[in-house]
């Protein structure tokens, strides 16, 4: 059972002293992710585009393959919708967080 006292967490009956950094205070908040945005959610490289604008995809679609950390992440579509948007091309470099397609 965890309990939160002041700057003490107790976890199973033991007692732990924590600080936290003003870093860590300072952080941004959790965004959920939009269900029709296609984000990317680490820097990367995009290796195929598997739609395009006006396409019909159901979820759990294949959308994006995305090349990050030598791994390539197939980028799933969240809802059944039609592809209004595609903002990125194959082999475009990406930032985390970079809408790369939008479905409606």
């Amino acid at each position: 059972m965890e309990k939160k006292e002041g700057d003490r967490l107790i976890i199973d009956h033991t007692s732990y002293s924590t600080r936290l950094s003003r870093r860590f205070t300072s952080r941004k908040p959790y965004e959920p992710p939009v269900a029709g945005r296609i984000q990317s959610f680490i820097p990367g490289t995009v290796v195929e585009l598997l739609v395009k604008t006006g396409d019909t995809v159901k979820e759990g679609d294949d959308v994006v393959i995305l090349d990050a950390m030598k791994m390539k992440n197939r980028l799933k579509s969240h809802i059944e919708g039609k592809v209004v948007a595609v903002n990125v091309s194959s082999g475009d470099r990406v930032a985390k967080g970079a809408v790369l397609v939008e479905i409606a």
